[in-house]
């Protein structure tokens, strides 16, 4: 009986908008004598980052009383922050365009026949003889673990999931390849129909699934008890506002973030932590990261055992994070523009001050990745040179192909989020989750279901998961600006996005990268990720390691199952495209972390004595700071 195969979907989409950056400060290095930080290349000027000069007030561009923004954000709460017009277009384009294409019907009508004839088929192996993993109609995808239990392998159910799965793979066939339909509405069909089949998936119900009728009967029905238990307990915690179960245990600076340091900067949008040396002597060169603002920073200083931060000073440097506030309704008209001048030119002045006369390595993990390339391109236009290296983590710089998150991302969507967010000045963490857990359904939203309220079983926590429930909030501007210029209009990518009114490149950023990208990046696609290829003309160094988004980058040496691809291209080298890199890439066991400290410390001076703790008498306190206590 010939098996069916399943292939899974691709992610592109951008279209053509523009929307222009703000003015911003000039790149700061020193202070003048009331304490503003002074450009480098017009030491005469002050630049006051607080001060950043702009349009305020950014309203949405509705006419009339302002009735549309307060409907949007009322209906908003209702549909979980998509847009209905979004949704009703893309599903009207694809039903239209298949109402109108009898080829494609007639070929849906033979792929059910074939189906249906596969299912009879294995129903009838089913009644004679033992089903072997030969036998089946279908395999699921290798991330799909609903029906991998033992239980799913008997009568009935074995015929049920291979059912579901047939109709899933047909459902996946009606609603792609529609002659006409556009790529983005295709895949906002296609991913809008696997939601709604992944919510009746027969391992979603209790009546049917295997794996709950075993533990109910076994425990007497106990297991729904603890469920219902669980369901309360979670339930109350979402209307107090109180973290999930477990995350007690993970208190930020007593059991996480705990690698000691002090806070040595800050303004009103940054703490800018500074580390305490653990070696006699350290690289000349100071390391700077810059995390992504929409996550607490301390996912790189997690547990001793994890942190990416303990790491770097361990191997003898002077390591600096950014921790960055947690914006409320006042840091509402906070841009772009801010971000760059109040976060890594800010930092990266401060860190001129304790560390005079030395290049910086630089690195950025996600959005802060994309948000320090912006900086390194402008400084490079400006021929600022305080970057001896860059690196960045799951970070994207052209957003043609930046996963499924696109397809949240259109005109219609857009105007619809810019008026919730409006109203209340922010994106709000619980939105922002919803989103993320929808890329990931199967694992985040049903299989938790499953498991905590069905079968009754809490989930450990880990310091991870713990993170991970501890989210931020973005201003209305911030986001409203990086949504239209990256995703959307990709102007980054087209050397169209502005800075201080005129284009930057990241072709005209000369120092040496360090780029990793990880496998089943759901956030960050690999494949989007090496993109930075086709724009940049410097040496880059590219690490594919397995894993996700988040626990791709923490990938600790030590740390079972771990293995990664790298190579380096020259600046002068041709184009290798993903797929040929990937297979003449280096494979090698371990660790991509020993990869980066080798990589660093070839490209850093001879050890020197560890520079002081702060540049003057002020105490800003100790890490990891206040910012980052803040709900």
């Amino acid at each position: 009986m010939a098996k069916q195969t399943r292939t899974s979907d691709k992610t592109a989409g951008a279209t053509i908008h523009e929307l222009s950056a703000a003015p911003s400060a000039k790149p700061a290095s020193g202070r003048t004598p009331d304490g503003d930080r002074m450009s480098a290349s017009h030491p005469s000027q002050p630049v006051q980052p607080d001060k950043v000069e702009r349009q305020t007030n950014v309203e949405p561009a509705s006419a009339g009383f302002g009735i549309d923004p307060a409907l949007h954000a009322a209906l908003a709460r209702l549909t979980f922050g998509l847009s209905p017009a979004s949704l009703g277009a893309a599903y009207s384009d694809w039903l239209i365009h298949l109402l109108a294409s009898p080829d494609k019907q007639v070929q849906l009508l033979q792929n059910a026949s074939r189906s249906g004839a596969t299912l009879a088929t294995y129903l009838r192996h089913c009644g004679t003889a033992p089903i072997t993993e030969a036998d089946r109609c279908i395999e699921p995808q290798p991330f799909d673990k609903r029906f991998a239990g033992e239980a799913w392998q008997k009568w009935p159910c074995n015929v049920l999931s291979q059912a579901f799965l047939l109709q899933e793979q047909w459902w996946d066939g009606a609603t792609t390849n529609v002659r006409g339909v556009s790529k983005h509405h295709e895949k906002v069909v296609n991913f809008g129909t696997r939601q709604l089949l992944d919510m009746l998936a027969p391992s979603n119900n209790p009546f049917i699934n295997p794996e709950v009728l075993q533990k109910t009967l076994r425990q007497g029905g106990l297991n729904f008890w603890r469920g219902g238990q669980n369901f309360l307990e979670d339930f109350n915690r979402q209307l107090t506002g109180l973290k999930p179960v477990g995350t007690e245990a993970f208190k930020v600076g007593e059991d996480v973030a705990v690698t000691p340091g002090r806070v040595v900067y800050r303004n009103r949008l940054i703490e800018l932590v500074q580390y305490s040396p653990t070696t006699g002597a350290v690289r000349p060169e100071p390391v700077l990261i810059v995390p992504a603002w929409i996550m607490k920073y301390y996912i790189l200083d997690l547990s001793p055992q994890n942190s990416l931060v303990k790491y770097l000073v361990d191997s003898g440097y002077t390591v600096f994070i950014i921790s960055w506030k947690n914006p409320g309704r006042d840091e509402r008209d906070l841009g772009m523009e801010d971000y760059r001048t109040l976060g890594v030119m800010a930092a990266l002045a401060a860190i001129g001050d304790i560390v005079p006369d030395q290049q910086v390595h630089a690195a950025g993990y996600c959005l802060g990745g994309t948000l320090l390339s912006i900086a390194a391109a402008a400084m490079a236009r400006e021929g600022d040179q305080r970057l001896k290296s860059m690196t960045l983590l799951a970070a994207q710089t052209d957003f043609t192909e930046a996963g499924e998150l696109t397809l949240f991302i259109d005109e219609s969507q857009l105007t619809f989020l810019e008026d919730m967010m409006w109203e209340q000045g922010f994106l709000d963490t619980k939105q922002m989750a919803g989103a993320f857990q929808m890329l990931r359904s199967n694992d985040l939203i049903w299989s938790r279901l499953v498991h905590e309220y069905m079968m009754g079983e809490r989930a450990p926590m880990s310091d991870l998961m713990a993170w991970n429930s501890d989210a931020t909030r973005m201003p209305y501007r911030m986001h409203s600006e990086y949504l239209r210029q990256l995703f959307l209009d990709n102007t980054l990518a087209q050397g169209r996005y502005d800075v201080d009114g005129v284009p930057i490149a990241i072709k005209d950023i000369r120092a040496p990268m360090f780029v990793v990208g990880t496998e089943y990046d759901h956030v960050a696609p690999w494949r989007s990720v090496y993109k930075i290829h086709l724009l940049s003309e410097t040496d880059v160094t590219f690490v594919l390691t397995n894993g996700g988004h988040n626990a791709g980058i923490v990938s600790e040496p030590g740390h079972p199952r771990r293995h990664y691809r790298v190579m380096t291209t020259g600046a002068q080298e041709r184009y290798v495209d993903p797929d040929t890199w990937a297979r003449q890439a280096t494979d090698k066991d371990g660790s991509w972390w020993s990869e980066w400290r080798a990589w660093l410390d070839g490209k850093s001076g001879t050890p020197v004595p560890p520079p002081p703790m702060g540049s003057d008498q002020e105490d800003l306190g100790k890490a990891p700071g206040t910012y980052v206590f803040e709900d």
